[in-house]
């Protein structure tokens, strides 16, 4: 489809020449980035807005339009069979013979590769996403920046760019002075090597309750406490060492089931805790570039200029806190790997934060605070409840995960009691439904998790496209061959309208690295999955008697085995040969 841009494209530009001379020429990449598509393909496959010309030509749309098809029409651009008007706009027909010959050969040349680009080639991007506070389970809050962050590492990486994945652990702060001291209260070695992140858990709620029940009878002995308990950590006590080491790697443990079954791993692992050392660097710096100001014992930087509170570099006790620290990784980052997209994937809440502290590196006259980017996401609840770790009030990951699988394999002994691996195809299509269902909307909407809209294998969902994709392998499988491409000057109106919506996957990975938005590839997923359906219940496949026709409906049926395949993966969903 780009080819085809570019030759509409070039014929326009070529034409403003002819019609209005050379000096008011408009360059095909001008015009190439304003084709859009008719929101009905009755009125054309692609449209060019005459609308942005008025002001150079002054004149109206519908005449700059008119105009332009007489000369047109004097020679269609390749791979267009018509061009006519509506109002304002030029619509061009594309011609069969080049969406069955040119795009489909195309297509069935790169396979999966189709919608790859390689315009990162050479280039860094490092993505810090996921990063739990450890000493605490994985809930379904945790899901958007796991699955939103591995998704852009795998469009990026698609796209030809080196990319390093950084799981920056929430693995340092005063909720392990609290978790050292309910340990030293309450804990039970023999129950945490049991029970591992749950008992954690279970003793990190127990000594907030204690200190919210304190603090209504306006008392601070517990929460002085764990400050002391966190300070004598910071200084290097070495019982403490020990506690808050084992809290992590217990934490560990239980984050990699979830990323296995996510097929996720890290590059790295360095979180809050491996920068606390290095945050004083910057505090020098700042110092000596007269950007800290002293605000009631505090350190911070005056943003007032830019509209935003001021960032909080140090505390009243001198101590570091996450924006110090934040920069600090930022610079380790930075002179590590020389990246040109650093991508921070948290919550919407925080996007304060991460504009604060972009703006503090920017005014610390580093020009590669441009290629900071902070990408947010709405909240997640389920039965429209908030979660929150401190209150005991989650949806443990691990457990939506396991409802999730265990009612697809219920659905599965029922479409196909017979099927091989049945566990494993009922974990990838549970997972996958949880995954897409979140990946489904705009990153910025909230969601309300509902299980049976997820699982629905006849709605906009990841078991709906798993299925799709299923029933092409084995189409291809029972047809003992992968078809040829090949010209077929008349296609039915689901046969083009197949080849269109594959043709478009560059555009779509394009547009989901430009705008960092998964959706965009799992919503094209279903396009895919709805006009092949069409095209499945419409045109028969290997039983066609035309031998050249069930050829080409194969390869077409390739192309969507591939690329639908290929789509899922970029959204981290696996893809069962068989449901």
């Amino acid at each position: 489809m780009n080819k085809l841009k570019l030759n509409i494209a070039e014929a326009i530009s070529e034409n403003t020449a002819v019609i209005w001379g050379e000096a008011l020429k408009i360059s095909a990449e001008d015009i190439v980035s304003a084709l859009e598509f008719p929101p009905d393909t009755s009125m054309g496959d692609l449209a060019f807005p005459c609308f942005k010309l008025s002001r150079t030509f002054r004149m109206g749309p519908p005449v700059i339009a008119a105009k332009l098809l007489e000369k047109l029409k004097e020679k269609l651009p390749e791979g267009t069979c018509e061009v006519r008007t509506a109002g304002g706009y030029l619509n061009f027909v594309i011609d069969n013979a080049y969406l069955s010959g040119k795009i489909l050969s195309e297509i069935e040349e790169k396979g999966a590769n189709f919608g790859a680009h390689d315009f990162g080639k050479g280039k860094t991007v490092v993505l810090d996403y996921s990063s739990p506070n450890t000493a605490k389970p994985f809930h379904i809050g945790h899901l958007g920046t796991t699955v939103i962050g591995h998704s852009l590492k795998l469009l990026h990486e698609y796209a030809g760019y080196t990319c390093v994945g950084v799981n920056h652990l929430g693995d340092w702060g005063t909720q392990f002075g609290k978790l050292i001291l309910a340990y030293r209260k309450w804990g039970n070695p023999e129950a945490i090597d049991q029970n591992g992140v749950d008992e954690l858990v279970s003793l990190y709620v127990r000594i907030n309750n204690e200190i919210k029940a304190e603090e209504e009878q306006g008392l601070t002995t517990l929460a002085d406490a764990s400050r002391a308990e966190f300070t004598k950590l910071e200084q290097g006590n070495e019982e403490n060492y020990a506690l808050w080491k084992w809290f992590i790697d217990i934490s560990l443990a239980e984050y990699e089931k979830t990323y296995k079954q996510l097929g996720i791993t890290f590059d790295s692992y360095k979180g809050e805790s491996f920068y606390y050392d290095k945050a004083p660097a910057i505090v020098a710096e700042l110092k000596e570039k007269n950007l800290l100001t002293i605000d009631d014992g505090a350190s911070i930087v005056d943003l007032s200029a830019y509209n935003m509170p001021p960032c909080l570099i140090l505390k009243k006790d001198g101590s570091t806190i996450y924006p110090s620290r934040d920069i600090a990784a930022a610079f380790y980052r930075k002179n590590t790997y020389d990246f040109d997209k650093c991508i921070y994937v948290t919550s919407a809440g925080q996007s304060l934060h991460f504009a604060q502290f972009f703006k503090v590196i920017e005014l610390m006259g580093y020009d590669w605070a441009s290629k900071l980017y902070h990408v947010p996401y709405g909240t997640v609840s389920i039965g429209g409840e908030k979660l929150a770790t401190r209150t005991g009030n989650v949806i443990l990951l691990r457990d939506l995960f396991a409802t999730a699988i265990e009612k697809c394999k219920g659905i599965i002994e029922e479409k196909n009691p017979n099927i091989e691996n049945k566990d494993e195809t009922a974990e990838a299509v549970g997972v996958g439904a949880v995954i897409f269902y979140y990946l489904y909307g705009n990153r910025m909407r909230d969601i309300n998790f509902v299980m049976d809209d997820a699982l629905d294998f006849n709605g906009n969902t990841g078991p709906y496209a798993q299925y799709t994709y299923a029933r092409t392998g084995s189409i291809l499988e029972k047809a003992g061959d992968a078809g040829k491409a090949t010209v077929i000057s008349d296609l039915t109106a689901t046969e083009r309208e197949l080849i269109k919506t594959l043709s478009l996957f560059p555009d779509k990975t394009l547009d989901a690295i430009d705008e960092m938005e998964p959706s965009i590839i799992t919503r094209y997923a279903i396009d895919i999955c709805n006009a092949f359906n069409r095209f499945y219940q419409e045109c028969p496949i290997a039983t066609c008697e035309d031998a050249e026709r069930r050829a080409f409906r194969l390869a077409l049926t390739k192309g969507v085995h591939e690329i639908l395949g290929r789509a899922l993966e970029l959204v981290c969903i696996k893809h069962p040969d068989k449901i």
